[in-house]
């Protein structure tokens, strides 16, 4: 059975923009608009221009189809605001993030994501919660090819990040956190007859726990982080997890996460966006389900062009590319253009073999042009005939 083609739908039935207290804010170009904007037009009949509030918010409810749920609904809302204003224009901006989704291969997802600045930037708290109960397809590891269009596993999942960060010069913070992430009644669905799965080789459980403290340093010179248009981001996230604090093995992990902004040209508001992820294993055994895999980094959005866990192994190389580019001259539609490659591995730097390229095209929906919260729809091509769309609320990195 091949990877299925369908053409994706999203309509867009609301879009709210909070009102709360005004706040000092770097200059907005009158000549912008968002979705805001147009439909009070619409339905007021007046090109009503949205005022920079204190909590900037969007609120979507849409539906939608992609490669690894089938067809789904969804409720998504995300609010950007600034701790203690931003009247010298470099006050990060912070962001809330939670959706409820339900699809149509009766998974159900409910992610909260927070990325808070205090005042003055001097601390930086990151949240990701997340609740999910999710048959999804799995497939070889490495490389292998044994099975091309996977089979079903389903499980329930429970992921608690939380880490706080204290800045020790400009930009660059160091911080500890604690990371939690349950599986139980994994079990298969429908498991090809008279064949042992790579699944099956490296052993199924029904319950997986993993929990154990992070340590982590940060570099983010980038002011918003919800749509980038210039500046760096760098980290370094130590995870071991350890068994007196609940974990059911001992095994460690690193990742390295690069990404560089450059506005191109430079007076304009298109952006060069790139993205280096290295996700690896450094002793231990983690759970089949917790292995690096694309589509499973902290924002779900590595591998456009493949389904989501099409790829995995004990160590994950990745690397994308993005253009991102206005279509009107008054911002509310933009495109973007992207490259991405994978590749995985048993040892660390060592021994990566075939290569995984993707590629593709995406429209940007601006919702709300004071967050630069952007509903993003992306098409990617992948090899041997993968195809299929992307839907984000916010930039994919």
């Amino acid at each position: 059975m091949s990877i299925t083609r369908k053409f994706q739908l999203v309509f867009f039935l609301v879009s709210l923009q909070l009102t709360a207290f005004s706040q000092s804010h770097p200059t907005i170009d009158s000549s912008q608009r968002d979705l805001m904007e147009v439909l009070a037009k619409l339905f007021n009949g007046k090109a009503t221009t949205s005022e920079e509030k204190k909590l900037n918010f969007s609120f979507v409810p849409a539906a939608g189809y992609a490669m690894h749920t089938g067809w789904a609904g969804i409720l998504t809302g995300n609010v950007g605001f600034y701790n203690g204003g931003n009247a010298n224009g470099l006050q990060k901006i912070s962001s809330v993030l939670m959706d409820v989704t339900y699809t149509e291969n009766r998974q159900i997802m409910v992610p909260l994501y927070a990325n808070i600045w205090t005042k003055g930037n001097k601390y930086n708290i990151l949240i990701d919660h997340r609740f999910i109960k999710y048959p999804s397809k799995v497939f070889g590891l490495e490389d292998q090819r044994d099975i091309a269009d996977g089979y079903f596993v389903d499980y329930n999942g429970m992921k608690l990040h939380q880490t706080v960060l204290r800045n020790l010069s400009p930009n660059f913070y160091l911080g500890l956190g604690y990371y939690f992430d349950a599986l139980w009644n994994v079990r298969e669905l429908d498991p090809p007859a008279g064949f042992k799965t790579a699944f099956q080789d490296y052993g199924i459980q029904n319950k997986n726990t993993a929990a154990g403290p992070v340590f982590q340093l940060l570099y983010d010179s980038r002011l918003n982080t919800i749509n980038p248009l210039n500046g760096m981001y760098a980290s370094v996230a130590y995870r071991n997890n350890l068994k007196w604090m609940g974990s059911d093995t001992h095994w460690q992990s690193l990742q390295l996460d690069l990404r560089k902004y450059i506005r191109f040209p430079a007076n304009s508001s298109n952006t060069l966006a790139l993205w280096n992820l290295n996700w690896f294993t450094l002793n231990g055994r983690p759970p089949f389900l917790m292995l690096p895999s694309n589509g499973w980094d902290d924002s779900y959005n590595s591998g456009r062009g493949y389904i989501q866990g099409r790829f995995r192994g004990r160590n994950m190389m990745y690397y994308e590319t993005e253009y991102r580019f206005n279509i009107t001259r008054n911002g509310i539609l933009g495109g973007t253009v992207f490259l991405n490659g994978q590749t995985y591995s048993l040892k660390m730097f060592k021994d990566f073999v075939g290569f995984k390229t993707g590629y593709g095209f995406g429209l940007r929906i601006k919702l709300n042009k004071y967050s630069g919260s952007n509903i993003c729809i992306d098409y990617g091509f992948g090899k041997n005939g993968s195809r299929g769309f992307a839907v984000n609320l916010g930039e994919i990195f």
